[in-house]
């Protein structure tokens, strides 16, 4: 397994480097655990979960990046923040990224685009970040990080993402009211059975203002092994093999 850069941004915003190649998910630098300036970020590839404003609202400062989502945001984004380079997927599709694989999975949540724009965004998202592309022959030499979007706790993580994608560390919201709370995001984490597990989507605004020990508790009142690692804003993880 080899050496994956994670860096949170606060709220879902990830930075995640894989050899020579960046990938930036669900771009929202105005949260009060980023200092971050996203015009000094500089991404090879942007991905979007899914189409509300706190997943794309910085999406404008990348318009020139290529943007991968769903068919419907990225149209979305194209449209209305005038991106340039767009690739649509959808649910269980991969697609190479430079030096990564981006394999994209159910999220179960809502997904209007902003108010104005006559349209839904389609499916919900999650994105797998591999070092290869998987395959059901297991690959102990490749790393993996599983991103769950806004997610509430589903079945298909036991059934699907945790066995066959077998992300190595996951990101799970856990701010509770939008998303899971610090319960069901800790089921979560243990069903896809990763080593290191991070919370998101949390203390950005009010409703999902959290105390990170609680999460840290469920986790480990679930009988996981994953190791809970509370990151602060801006700050990074190696992932190493």
């Amino acid at each position: 397994m080899a050496s994956m850069e994670l860096t949170w941004h606060g709220h879902s915003t990830w930075a995640v480097d894989i050899e020579d190649t960046t990938l930036l998910i669900d771009p929202f630098f105005d949260n009060p655990l980023s200092d971050t300036d996203p015009e000094a970020v500089d991404p090879d590839h942007v991905l979007l979960t899914h189409g509300h404003a706190d997943h794309i609202g910085d999406v404008d400062r990348f318009r020139g990046t290529h943007v991968v989502g769903t068919p419907e945001v990225t149209g979305y984004v194209a449209d209305e923040y005038g991106v340039e380079d767009t690739t649509g997927m959808n649910l269980g599709g991969t697609v190479e990224l430079g030096d990564a694989f981006a394999t994209m999975v159910r999220a179960d949540h809502t997904n209007g685009l902003d108010t104005g724009y006559e349209a839904s965004g389609g499916t919900p998202a999650g994105f797998v970040i591999s070092e290869t592309r998987p395959t059901r022959e297991s690959d102990p030499g490749s790393t993996a990080f599983y991103h769950a979007g806004d997610t509430a706790l589903m079945s298909e993580m036991r059934d699907v993402i945790g066995p066959f994608l077998e992300p190595d560390a996951v990101a799970v919201p856990a701010g509770d009211h939008f998303t899971m709370g610090p319960a069901q995001a800790a089921v979560a984490v243990d069903w896809v059975d990763a080593d290191y597990a991070f919370p998101m989507h949390y203390d950005t605004f009010p409703p999902v203002e959290i105390d990170t020990d609680e999460f840290v508790d469920e986790v480990a009142a679930t009988g996981s092994d994953a190791e809970v690692v509370v990151l602060d804003g801006d700050e990074s993880f190696s992932l190493d093999g």
